[in-house]
């Protein structure tokens, strides 16, 4: 297992969520960076730049990332474009603010002839009209991200729930079309567990996976799939919280202890073929 560095405290929760998943994929399949750049189209430096959280991968990079590692890709792209979301949002203001170096105390020119900026001398003006400076304009693009980005945020957030059934309505239509919104926690938050069986087994309506590798101190939908299946099976996790604790690890051990698996107390194939009867 890799012993990866912490990721920078600025990154955004959104796409801490990727580049873990990333890693996790990364760690799961045994090989190395200089084995990823010899399976795919990207260095081993870019490889080492997108696990670190230093610059977000391309969407082919993460393709390819679970091609080599025979993932299905599916959720791993609808995390990337809620990221590619987050990293834009956070850019676009310095962008703004390199492209508009303007003194706030430059007095605005009184007279019809070129703007400050470099206009060109004799480009056409509105006869009495305001100047509008380049800056501003990319100034207001960089406003216009962040909204995109905030509407996207109050998209995806009523797909959770608590135990009192919050946002059960988001949480059918965003199962119902398919998506898989990013994963945030607060604190003392849980989610509720309404199981289905279908061509695939039981499922809380969390997430679709038999392969994904839970151990101590994961998060995310795949953990609260596995707490609401435990809970479904006898097996107390504790609170259902989409993060594996102690109670959640003791939990997977008695299961697979009476599955005759062995008991180490991580999720992966083998636990969730049981989980899944």
């Amino acid at each position: 297992m890799s012993r990866w560095k912490g990721l920078p405290e600025s990154l955004d929760q959104r796409v801490r969520q990727l580049v873990v998943q990333l890693r996790r994929l990364k760690d799961h399949s045994g090989l190395s960076l200089v084995s990823l750049a010899a399976r795919t189209s990207y260095s081993k430096s870019s490889w080492e730049r997108y696990l670190n959280g230093k610059k977000l991968p391309p969407r082919d990079a993460v393709a390819a990332l679970a091609r080599v590692c025979d993932a299905d890709p599916t959720r791993l792209l609808a995390l990337h474009e809620v990221a590619a979301q987050a990293w834009g949002a956070a850019a676009a203001p310095e962008a703004g603010r390199a492209a508009d170096p303007v003194d706030p105390a430059d007095p605005p020119d009184p007279g019809g002839g070129p703007d400050a900026a470099g206009a060109g001398e004799g480009a056409p003006r509105p006869a009495g009209g305001p100047r509008v400076r380049t800056g501003s304009l990319v100034v207001l693009a960089a406003l216009g991200v962040v909204v995109v980005a905030a509407v996207a945020l109050l998209i995806v957030r009523p797909w959770q729930q608590d135990a009192a059934g919050r946002g059960t309505a988001g949480a059918a239509a965003g199962r119902t079309a398919g998506a898989v919104p990013a994963f945030t926690h607060r604190v003392g938050e849980t989610f509720d567990c309404r199981l289905t069986r279908g061509p695939g087994g039981l499922s809380a309506g969390r997430s679709r996976t038999t392969t994904a590798t839970l151990g101590s101190g994961a998060t995310g939908w795949d953990v609260v799939e596995a707490q609401c299946l435990l809970h479904h099976h006898g097996y107390d996790p504790g609170p259902v919280d989409g993060i594996v604790g102690e109670n959640t690890q003791r939990a997977v051990k008695r299961l697979q202890a009476g599955a005759g698996l062995p008991t180490d107390g991580i999720v992966g194939p083998d636990t969730w073929q049981v989980l899944r009867r």
